[in-house]
């Protein structure tokens, strides 16, 4: 018997059909999500201590949708260009030749321009993005955690670099220390918008590349002022205990570091109130290779030396032996107190004919992750163990790690009389800064053809006034 089907039922089944039939609509008409998306607070207060300038945060982040946002920029000698492509879900894209100039982030990507309460511009400037800065998620269905580095390339000689935003995460535009802004106290309009060729080639939505803040400026009271760390160096994780390693030193078969001096790069002499006339530089060695550099130092009894070793690992990054490297040394000294692993590098200030002319007194080091050197290299570690931490153990420190990752350097500025060079009696002429990585070979390499770099500098002028020049490096010059 076939009943009557009541009319509320079949009402409901009508009803149930025209949602689903919306829903399939609108589901279709849904514009896709846009690749990225400039979004911003919509107001932000800055505070400034008595006669500094202002360090403007707009409070502006770009947005990933729903693919990471990714670049990778590398040049393969000084004497090439820097070739960016974007890795895209559809696949690669090349960036304009000539657009990437750096390591330093992309150039000119955002533009900001303020006004104050009367509508005069006080501020108009296109500003480098890095999107490796200070990433967070923004929904809550992102993935948990982002591949990608914390920070972009600032030393002159880096090779490649990975940029990438994860899928629904952001990062801030402004870099992690603005560059000043002289303006009073008071309120301002800045509109900070994303220049072109970016909008086009990241595809961002015609309203969603550009973002209008209120921005609130006023002075704080003076703050006691605070010590900074002297040293710019990382902090390492210590070993729980003293001990040396047990059983038999092994230097196996299988992945290892391959140290790499950059070339000498910010060249100069300072003006002092001596009567010496010194050359400062700065230098780095990095890691590439296969494997990180890890050495670990274990204290001697009752004494400001450890035994160093280093440490060997296998594909899967078990560890699978270790040798003895040297020692680590104890520095007391102001800017420094802490752990150096001794002979680690080397640096000479060399004549025409590339005879020694001077040495540099810098014969220790507290290894640390500092800079990304190249992150496009196969097994670079875009976020370095020891990444924005402090300084290499204390004085109570019974054992002490120090590394370098893959794709990392360790940067040292020489500035100090017998860091730097002392150039007070040396004639006028060309020379040769010579950096040589693993000076007496005592740590275990993949490769050490490779281990020393020059670069020329010409000195003139007359003691008291002295001047360098330095030609570039190829493209470089740093």
């Amino acid at each position: 018997m076939t009943g009557k089907i009541p009319r509320r039922t079949v009402m409901l089944a009508a009803a149930a059909a025209i949602v689903a039939l919306v829903s399939e609509s609108t589901a279709i008409a849904a514009p896709p999500e846009p690749p990225l998306r400039l979004v911003s607070t919509g107001a932000v207060t800055v505070e400034r201590l008595p006669g500094e300038p202002v360090a403007l945060d707009p409070g502006t982040h770009v947005v990933a949708g729903s693919a990471p946002f990714e670049v990778r920029a590398a040049r393969g000698t000084y004497t090439e260009p820097i070739v960016a492509t974007r890795l895209a879900p559809s696949g690669a894209v090349a960036l304009p030749a000539g657009l990437v100039t750096d390591f330093a982030g992309l150039p000119a990507f955002i533009n900001m321009t303020v006004t104050d309460a009367a509508g005069n511009t006080v501020a108009d400037r296109n500003e480098t993005f890095c999107p490796n800065g200070a990433a967070v998620r923004t929904r809550p269905d992102a993935p948990a955690s982002s591949p990608y580095p914390s920070r972009c390339a600032h030393a002159p000689f880096a090779l490649g670099a990975v940029w990438g935003i994860q899928a629904g995460w952001s990062v801030r535009t402004a870099r992690r220390w603005p560059a000043p802004l002289f303006i009073d106290d008071g309120t301002y309009t800045a509109v900070v918008s994303v220049n072109q060729p970016y909008r086009d080639l990241f595809g961002f939505a015609p309203d969603q590349w550009s973002a209008t803040v209120r921005v609130t400026v006023r002075t704080a009271a003076a703050e006691e002022e605070t010590t900074a760390r002297p040293h710019s160096h990382l902090h390492t994780s210590l070993t729980p205990t003293g001990q040396r390693p047990t059983g038999t030193p092994t230097v196996p078969d299988g992945p290892r570091p391959d140290l790499r001096p950059l070339p000498a790069f910010s060249i100069s002499i300072p003006w002092r109130e001596v009567e010496r006339d010194y050359l400062n530089f700065a230098a780095t060695v990095w890691v590439a290779g296969t494997a990180p550099l890890v050495v670990d130092g274990f204290r001697r009894p009752d004494q400001q030396l450890m035994d160093a070793y280093q440490y060997f690992y296998d594909n899967r990054g078990r560890q699978v032996g270790y040798a003895p490297v040297g020692t680590m040394e104890w520095d007391p000294r102001d800017g420094h107190h802490h752990w150096h692993f001794t002979d680690f590098a080397r640096y000479r200030l060399l004549n025409a004919d590339r005879t020694v002319a001077l040495r540099s007194g810098k014969e220790a080091f507290c290894l640390a992750n500092t800079d990304a050197i190249d992150y496009t290299l196969p097994r670079a570690t875009w976020q370095p163990v020891n990444d924005d931490l402090s300084w290499c153990g204390d004085a109570s420190a019974l054992a002490v790690r120090q590394r370098l990752d893959v794709g990392n350097g360790d940067t040292y500025t020489q500035d100090l009389p017998g860091q730097s060079f002392d150039i007070t009696d040396l004639p006028n002429g060309t020379y040769y800064i010579e950096i040589v990585a693993n000076p007496e070979h005592a740590l275990h390499e993949q490769n050490t053809a490779n281990n020393t770099s020059y670069r020329r500098v010409v000195i003139g002028g007359t003691p008291g006034d002295r001047t360098v020049h330095v030609p570039p490096r190829g493209l470089v010059d740093g």
